[in-house]
């Protein structure tokens, strides 16, 4: 596998084409955002286990191992590449086993050694069902959440928005009909009146007359009467008569008897 990586490396030429000079292209590591990938060889997990003795293999077939880890350099000198008491002793990338259940799901995470204590975590992959995953930043999951959220929210403040135009422009409406039709009824036409007044009188005309009113009881005397009566017997007599003298009261201090 070195031996067709190095001839593969050693195609192009530099400085002329003078095979002292030339130099192998530098390896390129993948890329930090490799989220929208996944891998998954059947034929392997078909040949081999899926166990923490082959996990690793496994994984190094995928776009995500970085082959200038120092795993990488424990298979080159024939040691299991996660053997901690070696990697411990060395410093760079490299990758380990942070949590598995086998053989379902494995786990893995890449940081940096910059001593046998001192470790950096970068990345994690986990292997679920034979396929191959990055897992998510935590930025990045929190960036989606609230992008998500922000999405959510702005969609709800345009239906309220557009409902309340809606309603607005119903309102609207509701009041310029008020305002055409009030005028309409404070107006009288006078042609309909008349068609009214017409009708009235057809219909007076066509009901029959009303009955006289009761007679009175007998002794009854109205007050038209009696008034009618005093106006004809003051008519008659020309003057009106004197009202009657009291002999007794009003016939004066000289009419009076004297004991």
């Amino acid at each position: 596998m070195d031996a067709s990586l190095l001839s593969a490396a050693t195609a192009d030429t530099f400085n002329g084409g003078n095979a002292g000079e030339q130099i192998a292209p530098p390896l390129q590591p993948p890329g930090t955002d490799m989220t929208g990938i996944c891998f998954r060889d059947q034929l392997w997990i078909n040949s081999y286990p899926l166990d923490r003795n082959y996990v690793f293999d496994y994984f190094a077939l995928s776009p995500f191992y970085d082959i200038t880890c120092n795993n990488e350099i424990l298979r080159r000198r024939s040691v299991h590449p996660l053997d901690h008491s070696q990697l411990s002793k060395m410093t760079g990338l490299e990758y380990v086993i942070s949590d598995a259940t086998e053989p379902n799901l494995f786990v893995f995470r890449k940081q940096k050694r910059d001593g046998p204590e001192k470790v950096t975590p970068m990345l994690t992959y986990y292997i679920l069902d034979g396929t191959i995953y990055q897992a998510p930043q935590l930025c990045s999951v929190f960036a989606a959440r609230v992008g998500r959220a922000v999405y959510h929210i702005s969609n709800a403040f345009s239906v309220a928005a557009s409902k309340l135009e809606t309603i607005k422009q119903v309102d609207a409406k509701s009041q310029n009909e008020a305002s055409e039709t009030k005028p309409a009824s404070e107006t009288v036409d006078l042609k309909e009146v008349k068609r009214v007044d017409l009708i009235l009188k057809s219909l007076y005309s066509k009901l029959p007359p009303a009955p006289p009113p009761p007679p009175f009881p007998e002794g009854y005397v109205s007050q038209e009467a009696l008034g009618e009566n005093e106006e004809e017997l003051g008519t008659q007599g020309g003057e009106s008569q004197q009202p009657q003298i009291d002999p007794i009261i009003d016939q004066g201090p000289a009419k009076r008897m004297k004991f």
